[in-house]
């Protein structure tokens, strides 16, 4: 079933005179702001890369036994963090988060780069990051910030060094550090002091988790738009091996390239993720507005996620089916065409029974059928057994029964009809018009 198309947006005239109007008074008070641009251009802000966040707790220091592993901490350190593009373009912004956060964050300096190999940056391509004109910036507690624009020829499918100092000590206090914590991209924590834009850390330590960190944009013309690929562990490419982008959404990406799509594609997955209950972060219902509605440029969104509910806390198939209608009817009010993903196989995997099997297929069945999606991802169809549907093929099972394999993620990406987004650049939707 190919997508449900809607008429472009227009602006109202009385749009026109408002806008207008604010560009005329921030003129007068900050015209660092006046950098960052605007619709008069033909153009707009489109997500390259995103991730989903969640808030790690304070460790409490007299848990008994004490964790394996003490969590992460910076102290007047510079952080690097790699992460690979979707989309590219001439302009770039970076968006910082302190979303869970109770007590403002410090950010002493920020800079970005492509990413040579490993922790080296690629030569002259290093640009400083400004917030309103400033070096420096404080986050609020429960807010982002996002970076004026610099000028930084960034490829499709290129790996993007940010750099951002934290000149205080994240330990001290009890605030929660926003993160997310699947990254499966190396990145690395400096000796102490500000080396942002170094040619390599000095003293570096390497860490598998984003900080502080929710998105990078690039400016792009109006007709180019984004996918948002919301789930679970399995979008977030749980298991597939790190450094190596063999998430479904990243081989999603370099397909879109190879056919010369322009659609950035944000993978807005988190691992544990359940549509019903908070887990490692909020539940889909919850979260859909952070992670989904807010991307700048989005034009889609798929899908992908009730496999944990299935397994934990056995909700009805007309619980679950109650709850995707809900993220349809909030896409389809922002004018985003939504593509339902029909539930992998698990049988083996933990908390596996003949009933959650029961459950998946149904829900599977509706997916495929109710029409109430404006297209379907059939997911199952690709990687399962025809021999034993409720498993993975052999060589699509990373070893879990619950996670595809680095092929199992490259045949789900394989699934996905390219047509739909040939679709969504044709019909501009509400939210490429805004």
């Amino acid at each position: 079933m190919m997508p449900v198309t809607r008429p472009m947006v227009r602006w109202r005239r009385s749009k026109l005179v408002a806008s207008t109007a604010l560009v005329v008074v921030l003129s007068a008070v900050q015209p660092a702001l006046l950098a960052q641009g605007g619709p008069g251009d033909g153009q707009h802000w489109v997500g390259t890369w995103a991730t989903a966040l969640v808030a790690r707790p304070p460790q409490d220091p007299a848990q008994t036994p004490p964790p394996a592993q003490p969590a992460v901490h910076f102290n007047n350190q510079t952080i690097r963090q790699i992460v690979r593009t979707s989309l590219g373009g001439e302009r770039v912004r970076v968006v910082l988060s302190n979303t869970f956060g109770t007590a403002p964050l410090s950010i002493g300096a920020a800079r970005v780069a492509l990413r040579d190999k490993d922790a080296a940056i690629v030569a002259k391509s290093d640009r400083a990051l400004t917030f309103g004109g400033r070096a420096q910036t404080t986050i609020p507690a429960g807010a982002m910030i996002v970076s004026d624009e610099v000028d930084l020829t960034l490829p499709s499918a290129a790996d993007l060094a940010i750099d951002v100092y934290l000149p205080g000590d994240t330990s001290s206090g009890t605030s929660p550090l926003t993160m997310h914590t699947t990254g499966l991209s190396t990145g690395y924590a400096s000796a102490p002091g500000n080396h942002t834009g170094a040619a390599t850390l000095p003293g570096a330590t390497t860490m598998q988790s984003w900080y502080f960190l929710a998105r990078v944009e690039v400016r792009a013309p109006a007709a180019v738009g984004a996918v948002v690929t919301y789930g679970d562990s399995i979008t977030d490419g749980t298991r597939s091996t790190p450094d190596t982008n063999n998430r479904w959404p990243d081989h999603l990406a370099r397909r879109l390239v190879a056919q010369n799509l322009r659609m950035g594609v944000l993978n807005a997955g988190i691992g544990g993720n359940q549509v019903l209950v908070d887990g490692n972060g909020a539940n889909a219902l919850a979260r859909f507005d952070r992670d989904v509605l807010v991307q700048p440029g989005v034009t889609d969104v798929t899908v992908l996620v009730g496999i944990n509910d299935i397994r934990r806390t056995s909700p009805t198939p007309e619980t679950l089916i109650a709850a995707y209608r809900q993220l349809i009817l909030r896409a389809r009010t922002a004018g985003l065409r939504i593509y339902g993903a029909t539930l992998t196989p698990c049988e083996g995997a933990t908390r596996w029974t003949p009933e959650v099997e029961a459950t998946r297929l149904a829900v599977n069945e509706w997916i495929r059928t109710s029409g109430d999606y404006d297209a379907v991802i059939d997911f199952d169809a690709a990687v399962r057994d025809p021999k034993q549907p409720s498993k993975f093929l052999p060589e699509y099972d990373s070893g879990d029964h619950l996670h595809p394999s680095d092929t199992g993620y490259r045949a789900m990406a394989e699934a996905v009809d390219l047509g739909l987004f040939r679709a969504a650049q044709r019909q501009p939707t509400a939210a490429t018009a805004r």
